[in-house]
């Protein structure tokens, strides 16, 4: 299941990057978000996923398996999101292709960071760190923030012409709202779901029983 799981992400992310998907993104802000949405909330836990098993160096596995590790990686997920859908910022990754890589990029980073802190499983322990649930309901909420302010914004932010949003030509604003609901839609609900998901596992009277033997 691990390795399906690993070659799936990696999949995805060569389909997202070489395909038409990312550099489509550069007009319409809801293609955009839904490469990003790909990257961070499929990808990402995929292949996190599929490196559950990997041996990681002692050392280094202290630093990402700490407890307060999960809250950290929440905390540099936000700065990046909220920091690359600055109006400025947006703008110069639809014109310069190197930004726009460079943007997806710093979001794979987070993702896997946050992913990988939250559900990875160092030395083959099959338990969950009550800080990992937090950080993936916390970073939901941050999603379904954006998500809404995105959708409900009264003027356009990134932009005042028409774009070709999945084959139609929409106004920046009903593009824009498209991409507020994409992030709803994916981001907040994966999110959302790890985090319960994670929440259940520490409930389950099995990890229970582990934690008092």
């Amino acid at each position: 299941m691990r390795p399906i799981a690993l070659l799936s992400g990696i999949a995805l992310l060569a389909l997202i990057s070489g395909g038409s998907l990312l550099l489509g993104s550069q007009d319409s802000f809801a293609v955009h978000m839904l490469a990003h949405m790909g990257i961070v909330a499929i990808a990402a836990p995929l292949i996190a996923v599929g490196l559950g098993e990997l041996r990681i160096h002692r050392s280094a596995a202290a630093l990402l398996f700490a407890p307060a590790t999960p809250l950290i990686a929440s905390f540099v997920e936000f700065v990046v999101v909220w920091t690359w859908h600055m109006p400025i910022l947006r703008a110069l990754a639809r014109t310069n292709v190197a930004t726009l890589l460079l943007e997806q990029a710093t979001f794979l980073a987070a993702g896997l960071f946050l992913w990988l802190s939250s559900i990875g499983q160092p030395d083959g322990r099959k338990r969950a760190a009550p800080s990992g649930a937090f950080a993936l309901l916390l970073t939901s909420v941050h999603m379904t923030l954006m998500g809404v302010l995105l959708a409900l914004s009264p003027r356009p932010l990134y932009g005042t012409d028409l774009v070709v949003c999945f084959g139609n030509l929409v106004s920046a604003q009903q593009d824009q709202v498209v991409g507020g609901i994409i992030m709803l839609a994916i981001g907040a609900v994966v999110y959302l779901v790890g985090g319960l998901a994670l929440l259940g596992r520490l409930l389950a009277p099995g990890d229970q029983r582990g934690a008092e033997g």
